[in-house]
């Protein structure tokens, strides 16, 4: 896994954690689902990632 993927990996798990945050606050269903979501996306992400580079090896 290159040092990009690791960082955009991260900005969007923050970025779900965020959205979740926000959606707590507010009580906005919508806006949690959408950072759990993109907490999983990135989870994803992550674990394609290290297949990948598994491989390589």
């Amino acid at each position: 896994m290159g040092i990009g993927d690791k960082i955009s990996n991260a900005a969007e798990d923050m970025a779900g954690k965020a959205k979740e945050a926000a959606g707590k606050a507010s009580d906005d269903k919508d806006l949690q689902a959408e950072g759990k979501g993109d907490q999983a996306k990135a989870e994803f992400k992550k674990a394609g990632e290290s297949v990948k580079d598994a491989f390589k090896n």
